[in-house]
């Protein structure tokens, strides 16, 4: 079985605890090399994403993520309410009708999710942006049948920490050019989270992708 409407709700839920247990250090991220309030405002977003799910019934997956991701383009200021809501706006989109998710309409949902950052946000692979974290768990999943939740996991992880070795072309990060270097992107740890929150969801409520 995939994901249903119910397992897509535990990772909202829990990608938002994970969001707002480490509000600060997103921000103490953003601060070295943005605005510093990444944290404040990705924590809004998700905590306002929270509120407006649990009131709400959904019979649809591709409904209930579409609400998360009009939630995150209406609430979150800076840059990344637009590319975290445009992400998930083009996942619901690729998974319209579906009564749960399967593997290949995930993998068909992250492509339409990294195309639109791209469209987005102007930006690719190697710009030190969230598309280094979307695009190379991309590629990870067109190479497989099925989803190992650990393995994605780790997948995920060591696409956010090689931000670290890039150096910012996009957004004020790269006004520091070869500064940018050693630092990681906070766009890609929160795009971490996000993931890492779907692989624990996956393995506690047993699902198959």
């Amino acid at each position: 079985m995939g994901l249903k409407v119910e397992d897509v709700k535990a990772w909202i839920m829990k990608t938002n605890e994970q969001i707002q247990q480490n509000k600060e250090y997103l921000s103490e991220l953003d601060q070295a090399i943005g605005d510093g309030d990444h944290g404040t405002n990705i924590s809004r977003g998700f905590q306002e994403t929270v509120n407006k799910i649990s009131s709400t019934e959904y019979t649809a997956v591709a409904d209930l993520i579409k609400d998360w991701s009009m939630t995150l383009l209406s609430k979150v200021g800076g840059a990344a309410g637009p590319l975290f809501g445009t992400a998930l706006l083009k996942f619901s989109g690729a998974v319209q009708g579906k009564e749960e998710i399967d593997y290949g309409s995930f993998v068909e949902g992250v492509e339409a999710g990294l195309n639109g950052l791209i469209l987005r946000g102007k930006a690719e692979e190697g710009d030190k942006t969230m598309v280094d974290v979307w695009s190379p768990l991309l590629t990870y999943l067109k190479g497989r049948e099925a989803l190992d939740a650990d393995d994605f996991e780790e997948a995920a992880k060591a696409a956010m920490e090689n931000t670290k070795n890039l150096k910012a072309k996009k957004g004020r990060a790269s006004y520091l050019g070869d500064r940018s270097i050693g630092h990681l992107d906070p766009g890609s740890v929160s795009s971490y989270y996000l993931f890492s929150s779907l692989a624990q969801v996956i393995k506690e409520e047993g699902v198959q992708l």
